[in-house]
């Protein structure tokens, strides 16, 4: 009978307070959070409200063949490429659109008249370059003809003598073209002079189709630099043309190598896809005394990429080179490569690059998905870090756990965006963001945690809610340049971590999230997709999180306020008090330590705060309750740790 009384006066006073607590004290609306209408549409035929393409799913396809020539005197690209286009979709196109990403380099680019008078690490002061369109033509059903364009800027009009048919209809665009290499080109590509000759790490060198799709039709933002690509996926033939003392690594499959390399390299090419050790197949002996190259007047390289969005190449007399087998799932293999000046050779550089690239892409190869192309390049060059099919361009001066980190992150981008083709112009946390969590993951799985660190949540999220804060669904161009690695990476980072620390655990994480690449791999998600598919293979509606985390930028601050035996006998049990005093609910933790030394800890859904601001909990203690600590391994992202603990007076 006691327990009964003792119970119903519980009960009792648990109405009186949570009534009683005003939303004066603080600003959580459990109506606004909880809100039953998130999603702007309806699952569809093309995207289903599952997550996945629909069975009328369609993308328009863009192969490339393409022939240029690097003129490493005047430092510079010219050439022509033939773009196959197909359209999948179901509708006529009159015109097609394409991007010219070079003409950011132009004096008059909205890139460069949109740049900051103090500067940017966009800019490119003192070079003046962009495309020089020679010529266009368009073949279609067997007849060739000079087309009429129209270039605004970074995009190309072309217009159609006669409209290219939905539902696979094709034709095919001939462009020949000339660039200058700019020596810093916006943090993604450019030339590095060394004591051995000009390293070019060259990225955005021939016209790319723009993405026509169901969500916008085409998508036709200017490249600004801040903002990355957005492109369609296709086939690959490309030759490069250089000087003999060149050295030329690139996406895809090397198909010439009898051509441009010595029978030595070929051999040592083959040593190293049968090792799990670094191969040397160019040695710093061999840079010094400009050996290890053939003795012919030009070098015709030959590479083909499949099922790409993108390629990019490096060239440079200057390479050491080396290499190693990766292993992949269901016992496939690529390669690992390296290549890097004599200044950047040292045990705790580039020495490790190889080492590096095998660890990062065989760990996410077989927890996420299996690496598609059959090398991966690390190029040591200007660049800061810089990611392309196959191939990555970063900082040569890195070492150590830095070389580790922008490996492993520019690699990782092989998931995100060249397996999960996102839109990067609106959306860059769909790929710099994801990206930077499964990096977070592998720094654990590499080599026993070598560079792995423990990050605690509140001094991190500490960074995301100053007053001049924005919301991570902005764009690029519009968030803040201080704000942009925070809401392009690090925020979106945690964002995952939490979720699949705190909210769904590993497992069902884990499981989530390869459905959702598994989906959309090879294909365009817009952010709807990823929230669909993430709440129907966890089996959560997650609509309140997307809601405060990446639509809006909600803070978080829970709070502990109170403890109160039952008839004032902690024999009897006791009432610990949460508050939510700020927008974003989250699942809870509390620890409660008693006299005696008993330590206990609950878990508390995030379903507590749908009756509001304030949560009571009933806890059997048997003893006096000493301390209470909200979220004991400061794992949630709180503004405001001062009121996370009670103690006893």
């Amino acid at each position: 009978m006691l327990v009964k009384k003792i119970l119903l006066s519980f009960v009792s006073f648990l109405f009186i307070a949570h009534t009683g607590f005003s939303q004066a004290n603080g600003n959580y609306d459990q109506h606004e959070a909880f809100a039953p209408i998130f999603y702007p549409a309806f699952g569809d035929e093309v995207r289903t409200a599952a997550g996945t393409p629909g069975p009328k799913y369609w993308q328009n396809e863009a192969d490339y063949n393409i022939h240029v020539t690097l003129d490493d005197q005047n430092h510079s690209i010219s050439g022509n490429v033939q773009i196959s286009y197909k359209n999948n979709s179901p509708e006529s196109l009159p015109f097609l659109w394409l991007q010219l990403d070079q003409n950011i380099y132009k004096s008059d680019s909205r890139g460069e008249l949109t740049t900051p008078v103090g500067g940017s690490r966009y800019a490119n002061p003192g070079f003046s370059g962009g495309y020089t369109i020679q010529s266009v033509s368009v073949i279609y059903k067997s007849k060739e003809q000079q087309i009429h364009f129209i270039i605004n800027d970074t995009r190309m009009q072309i217009f159609l003598p006669e409209a290219l048919k939905s539902g696979g209809d094709s034709l095919k665009i001939n462009i020949v073209y000339n660039f200058g290499i700019p020596e810093h080109g916006t943090d993604r590509m450019g030339r590095m002079e060394t004591t051995n000759g000009w390293i070019y790490t060259i990225a955005q060198w021939y016209p790319r189709m723009c993405v026509y799709d169901n969500v916008l039709g085409w998508n036709t933002i200017p490249y600004l630099g801040a903002g990355e690509f957005y492109l369609d996926y296709g086939n690959y033939d490309f030759t490069i043309t250089t000087s003999s003392n060149q050295l030329v690594v690139a996406s895809g499959q090397l198909e010439n190598p009898s051509e441009v390399l010595t029978p030595e390299q070929i051999k040592r090419l083959e040593a190293a896809r049968n090792s799990d050790k670094t191969v040397m197949i160019r040695t710093e002996n061999e840079v010094l005394n400009k050996t290890g190259r053939l003795s012919k007047a030009k070098l015709v390289w030959h590479f083909t990429c499949k099922q790409a969005r993108d390629i990019a190449f490096a060239s440079s007399s200057a390479f050491v080179w080396d290499a190693a087998r990766m292993n992949l799932p269901d016992g496939k293999k690529s390669l690992a490569m390296s290549v890097y000046p004599i200044e950047s050779a040292s045990d705790s550089g580039w020495k490790r690059s190889t080492e590096f690239v095998k660890g990062a892409i065989e760990g996410y190869s077989a927890r996420w998905f299996p690496y598609p192309y059959p090398n991966a390049v690390n190029v040591a060059g200007n660049v800061g870090g810089m990611e392309y099919p196959g191939i990555v361009f970063c900082h040569a001066l890195a070492r150590g756990g830095q070389l580790w980190g922008v490996t492993s992150h520019e690699f990782g981008h092989t998931w995100f965006p060249m397996i999960v083709g996102s839109d990067e112009r609106k959306y860059p946390w769909m790929d710099e963001g994801f990206n930077t969590f499964i990096n977070s993951v592998a720094d654990k799985d590499f080599n026993h945690g070598e560079f792995a660190s423990k990050h605690q949540y509140p001094e991190r999220a500490a960074r995301f809610f100053q007053p001049t804060s924005e919301p991570i669904m902005t764009i690029p161009e519009v968030t803040r340049e201080q704000y942009l690695s925070i809401n392009a990476y690090d925020k979106p980072g945690m964002g995952l971590e939490l979720l699949r620390y705190d909210i769904l655990g590993e497992e069902r994480f884990d499981s989530a999230f390869r459905y959702y690449i598994r989906n959309w791999a090879y294909k365009h998600p817009t952010p709807w997709d990823f929230f669909h598919a993430m709440e129907n293979a966890s089996g959560e509606d997650l609509s309140w999180y997307w809601r405060g985390w990446f639509i809006n930028n909600w803070k978080l601050d829970l709070a502990v306020t109170n403890v109160e035996y039952a008839e004032s006998n902690p024999a009897n049990g006791a009432l610990i008090t949460l508050q939510n005093r700020e927008k974003l609910p989250m699942p809870v933790t509390i620890e409660v330590e008693e006299e005696g030394g008993k330590i206990s800890r609950i878990n508390l859904p995030v379903e507590i705060w749908q009756r509001g601001p304030e949560w009571k909990l009933f806890y059997p203690s048997s003893r006096k309750i000493i301390m209470v600590t909200l979220d004991p391994d400061r794992m949630l992202p709180d503004i405001d740790e001062s009121n996370n603990v009670w103690k006893a007076n």
